[in-house]
Parts: C-alpha cells; sequence; structure tokens
C-alpha cells in the first residue's frame, strides 16, 4: 500500500507530509525552519514516519517511533528518507528509517506497527484543566513566532500561564491545548503523524523553566525522541498536552509528556532529551 495517495489537499498539515516518492523504499520532501536554516525536528519525524508508514498495511498502525537527532537539518535543501523494511510478523511490523542530507544522515527513525488486538485496559488519569473553549489564544512572542513556524498547520492554547516577574523561577512543567487545523483524512497514520509533529512542540523549552529568568536566551537542540501511541485518536480535535521535566544536568534536560482527549482518555505518551546551552555574550 502507497499511503502517499491518502495525505491529500485538506488541512494545512498533510501539505507538510506531502512526500515525492523516488523508488520503492526511497523519498524526498522538505521541512520548515524551526529557527533559521534549521528543519523543525518534529516535522523532520513526522516525515519519516509516514515515509515509513507508506510501506505498511493500512491495517497495521504506528504504537511506537524512537529517534535520534544527529545533525541539524537545512531547510533551503531536500531531505531524502530511506526506507529499510526491517520485520514482517504475524503481529507486528518494524521499519527504519535514515533521513539524508547533502549524503549524511540527519536524523534516524525506528517505528514498530501493530495489527489491533483487543485486551484488558487500564491509564493514568487526565490532570485538571480548563477546557479550550474558556481559554483564548496566546499573543505573546512565543505564540506569534510559533504561528509563524507552524505555517497556519497547528492552534494551540496555553493552559499554564507564563510569568511576568522573570526574575522567579518557574516549575518545569506546562500544559496546553493543541489541534490541527481543519480536517484530516480518516487515515490513522496521518493523525499520528500530526501527533508526532505536534509532540515537539514547546516540549524542549519545559526542562529550562526553572532558569526561564536568564538574560540570555539559551541554544537548544533536541537529541532523541520516542512517542508511544495507546488509543486511537483525531489530530483535528483539542488534545490536553501536558509537560515536565524530571532532570536536568550536564546541559541535558529529559522532559515527558502526555496527551489527553478531551473526554479524558490517555492516547499518546511521549519522552525527549534535549541539549540547551547558555549562550556566550
Amino acid at each position: 500500500m502507497d499511503n502517499m495517495q491518502v495525505v491529500g489537499d485538506g488541512a494545512p498539515f498533510t501539505r507538510l507530509i506531502d512526500l515525492e516518492q523516488l523508488e520503492e523504499n526511497l523519498y524526498r520532501g522538505t521541512c520548515h525552519p524551526g529557527a533559521p536554516l534549521t528543519a523543525f525536528g518534529g516535522h523532520v519525524a513526522a516525515q519519516s514516519l509516514i515515509a515509513a508508514g507508506s510501506t505498511v498495511p493500512e491495517e497495521r498502525t504506528v504504537h511506537s517511533l524512537h529517534g535520534y537527532f544527529i545533525r541539524p537539518g537545512r531547510t533551503d535543501r531536500p531531505i531524502v528518507y530511506q526506507v529499510d523494511r526491517t520485520r514482517e510478523g504475524s503481529s507486528f511490523t518494524t521499519r527504519r528509517v535514515v533521513a539524508l542530507q547533502d549524503g549524511e544522515t540527519i536524523f534516524s527513525l525506528s517505528a514498530s506497527f501493530q495489527r489491533p488486538e483487543t485486551s484488558q485496559e487500564h491509564q493514568v488519569g487526565m490532570p485538571e484543566a480548563p477546557q479550550p473553549g474558556d481559554l483564548i489564544a496566546g499573543s505573546g512572542p512565543e505564540e506569534e513566532a510559533e504561528r509563524a513556524i507552524f505555517q497556519g498547520s497547528l492552534e494551540t492554547r496555553r493552559v499554564t500561564e507564563l510569568r511576568e516577574d522573570s526574575g522567579n523561577a518557574r516549575a518545569p512543567q506546562q500544559k496546553m491545548w493543541v489541534r490541527v487545523v481543519g480536517e484530516l483524512p480518516d487515515v490513522p497514520l496521518v493523525h499520528a503523524c500530526a501527533l508526532t509533529y505536534t509532540s515537539d512542540v514547546r516540549l524542549a523549552s519545559t526542562a529550562y523553566l526553572p532558569f526561564s529568568g536568564d538574560s540570555t536566551a539559551p541554544r537548544m537542540a533536541s537529541l532523541d525522541h520516542a512517542v508511544w501511541f495507546h488509543r486511537p485518536f483525531r489530530a483535528d480535535t483539542w488534545l490536553l498536552f501536558t509537560m515536565d521535566s524530571p532532570s536536568f544536568s550536564s546541559s541535558r534536560g529529559l522532559t515527558r509528556g502526555q496527551f489527553f482527549t478531551q473526554d479524558g482518555k490517555l492516547v499518546a505518551s511521549v519522552v525527549q532529551e534535549v541539549l540547551i546551552r547558555r549562550r556566550r555574550s
């Protein structure tokens, strides 16, 4: 099956994962910036996942992905995604993807897909938070910068307010509601790609919140990123993204996140390690 045919032209996000198939197991795309001339990591991960999923039967859905950011990706050159069909099991399918730019690996991804099964269930409770309809879109510098970066593909509502008294430390945790703008096709892989893209929004900065009173903005770079998909969901409906950071040391911060539907279902979890260094004056 070639899922490239089901991306479509609906929601603005679908354009971000629209890859050109060069030949079997080989795709090409371009990524928008997360910083000047540096590709947004969530975009690279989402394109890697759509490339991997395009080689998997549609009835098998992704349940986990693990990626390493190896080199910064440039936004003025295409990225080639090479898929390795690692394993075809009776219940699970495994794929590896290498993202290449100018002959060098910039990102690697392992993804596992599962044939749906029924089983017993349990989950943690959803944290308390006002509903997105009770919040308004932020108008601060961070929100304005995000809107420029994400090209109208995402809508967010911050739950945890930024503090104006920058001299005081903040706890390394925050929450926001997020959804893809427009209606996505009824293809689970596309929704998984949208959540993968979204999972890189504000997650890294959570680790630096206790030090946010510093006068100089830090340099941040994601080192690795993992997502586990627990239950079906739609990324074009509001999801509560809760984030926290249990540790920061050696310039590396560990951050965790969970995605909940408005009715409280836990649909995905994410963990990322980020490199954060203070800029030299």
